[in-house]
């Protein structure tokens, strides 16, 4: 059963709209470090392409950027955007913006994509939260970031958020298209309030 069913109309927006804010992330990190043409779309192509191609591979799916040429073009179309517009354009917290847009929608089609293909839910739960943070963890590294992973307000929790409750609603007979409108909205809710007030999970204590 292919994707598609699960998300009718919103799959392909789904799956662009995250491919192409995760670039534009990508693309933002390399240009602040003042990098050329050639990093910039490096680094929008690798984070945009990361969580996807790692679900892909586990799923049992083709690689959809090596089958789907439009995938590399809105990558390499986001760096080109990165590039020629004003750097005030990007100032301040966009990067972590466009980076929670794409968290929301990503882990939203990965959890989808991952059920079309019959992956239980549970496993296709853990791929839509892959599909979200994989690309963005790749980024932080190659810039030298501290990790997503080791960062104290929400991120994965937020993506978990979105994966579980789109497979939550999908399981509950809920419309594809409104489950995954509903689970991004939460997921991207959820990062915004993190960001905004500086929520996070309780830090792990050494016990005696």
């Amino acid at each position: 059963m292919p994707p598609v069913d699960l998300l009718p109309v919103l799959a392909p927006w789904f799956d662009l709209a995250g491919l192409a804010l995760f670039a534009a992330s990508g693309a933002l990190a390399a240009a602040r470090r003042g990098q050329t043409m050639v990093t910039l779309a490096f680094f929008a192509l690798i984070t945009g392409v990361g969580g996807g191609t790692l679900r892909d591979l586990l799923i049992g799916a083709p690689v959809f950027w090596i089958v789907d040429s439009r995938a590399a073009a809105v990558c390499l179309s986001a760096a080109v955007v990165i590039w020629v517009t004003p750097e005030r354009w990007w100032r301040g917290a966009a990067l972590d913006w466009f980076d929670a847009v794409g968290l929301a929608a990503y882990a939203v089609y990965g959890a989808a994509k991952a059920l079309g293909y019959g992956v239980p839910p549970v496993p296709a739960f853990l791929m839509g939260v892959v599909t979200a943070c994989v690309g963005g963890i790749i980024r932080d590294v190659l810039a030298g970031e501290p990790s997503i992973l080791m960062r104290p307000e929400l991120y994965v929790t937020a993506a978990a958020l979105a994966s579980a409750l789109f497979i939550g609603l999908t399981l509950l007979g809920v419309g594809g298209a409104v489950a995954a409108l509903v689970a991004a909205s939460a997921g991207f809710a959820l990062r915004a309030a993190a960001m905004r007030w500086q929520i996070h999970l309780p830090a792990y204590r050494q016990r005696r």
